[in-house]
């Protein structure tokens, strides 16, 4: 039986160094102890990309192989996209993920399977119910995700009596890494290819951390999906992106869009960039993996990536889960998110809590929490 671990840790200042250093360990298969040594070491891109690629090193020497797929798969987070290494370290921890996991894929537990879409591959992996099939899940996950990540997951609902498969699409993990294929907010789209592949209908759509307004909008556009899991609030990405800024900041940006003033808004973020490294690499990642030229087109593309506009198109069950210390999201959006889905089957919302180890984006510190909510909700709404 699939175990997940529990808890979450402060390694490091900065917020989201700390939490994707949560991640490594609790998603990926790090350890604490090793995180720990090296967490206070790291204060931009480059100390984060040497400090992992070290620790991976000594873990493969001591024949640790889940640890160093860890690191080695983190290490390539914080690179920049042109960086050699990015693809380098992909490659590394990917190839020894499958590697170290073989034997789940050759004695039939888990099935890979590439599904054409747009001249690409979709890259699949299919576990099968055991016993009686509950439900079909479809499993993906968001902005920075790779699948390989969800692999537990999705072994612990197949031996919870669920068929899952489990994706990825445009502008994630190897899809864009090794097929350069970019994000699309048309999600619907990915979708499609897969459920017609596998000639699936009735299925629940998990979509995780953008993937909580990824999965709605397929589900807006495709009634073979008939229960709808956000995990994550995220009625509107480009409120996402600005939200930690000052509210009349907020308002400025939103009024230079409206009156498409791209040269202040260029100067803004490219000068914010200049003095702050992780601003810096979101903003050269997000223009990469969403194929924008400039900040500013950048902002514009986001704001696609929204339900707020099609929100009543969505009439299928639907769970939310949040987290009330998302330091990516505000739980308190969650009423934007609520006003616009004026036509849903039904409305679940769940937002987890520190006092659950749950209250980082994505609940990183209890996904068995998470995932028995919504293994719950499908048999309530299922009855």
């Amino acid at each position: 039986m699939v175990k997940f671990k529990e808890g979450t840790y402060k390694l490091n200042k900065q917020s989201n160094f700390d939490y994707q250093l949560n991640r490594a360990i609790m998603w990926d298969g790090g350890r604490l102890e090793d995180v720990q040594k090296i967490a206070s070491n790291i204060v931009d891109s480059e100390t984060w990309k040497s400090n992992l690629i070290k620790i991976g090193d000594e873990a493969y020497k001591e024949h640790r192989i889940e640890n160093a797929i860890a690191y080695y798969r983190m290490s390539e987070f914080f690179m920049y996209d042109g960086d050699p290494d990015k693809k380098k370290y992909y490659k590394l921890a990917t190839d020894m993920f499958y590697d170290y996991y073989s034997e789940y894929f050759s004695k039939g537990i888990v099935k890979r399977i590439n599904v054409p879409y747009e001249g690409i591959n979709l890259p699949v992996m299919y576990a099968k119910a055991v016993g009686n099939c509950k439900d079909v899940i479809l499993l993906h996950g968001g902005n920075d995700s790779y699948f390989e990540e969800l692999f537990f997951p999705m072994l612990y609902l197949s031996e919870s009596g669920y068929d899952v498969y489990l994706f990825e699409g445009p502008g994630q993990g190897g899809v864009m890494r090794s097929q350069n294929k970019h994000f699309t907010y048309k999600w619907e789209k990915p979708v499609k290819s897969i459920l017609d592949y596998f000639n699936l209908n009735d299925v629940t759509i998990v979509g995780a951390s953008l993937g909580g307004m990824l999965a709605p909008r397929a589900a807006a556009f495709d009634k073979r999906i008939k229960r709808v899991v956000a995990w994550s609030i995220l009625p509107n990405f480009l409120d996402v992106l600005i939200g930690t800024q000052p509210k009349f900041l907020q308002n400025t940006v939103r009024f230079l869009l409206k009156i498409k003033c791209s040269p202040i808004i260029n100067f803004v973020l490219r000068k914010k960039a200049k003095k702050d490294e992780l601003i810096k690499w979101g903003l050269n990642h997000g223009m990469y993996a969403y194929e924008a030229k400039t900040p500013y087109e950048y902002l514009v593309k986001m704001n696609n990536y929204q339900i707020i506009n099609i929100g009543d198109k969505i009439d299928q069950d639907m769970l939310i889960i949040g987290a009330n210390q998302d330091h990516f999201i505000n739980y308190r959006s969650i009423g934007k998110e609520i006003n616009c889905l004026t036509n849903v089957k039904s409305l679940t919302v769940k937002i987890f809590t520190e006092k659950q180890n749950a209250a980082a984006h994505c609940n990183v510190g209890n996904a068995k929490l998470v995932f028995d909510t919504i293994m719950n909700w499908i048999e309530e709404i299922k009855k």
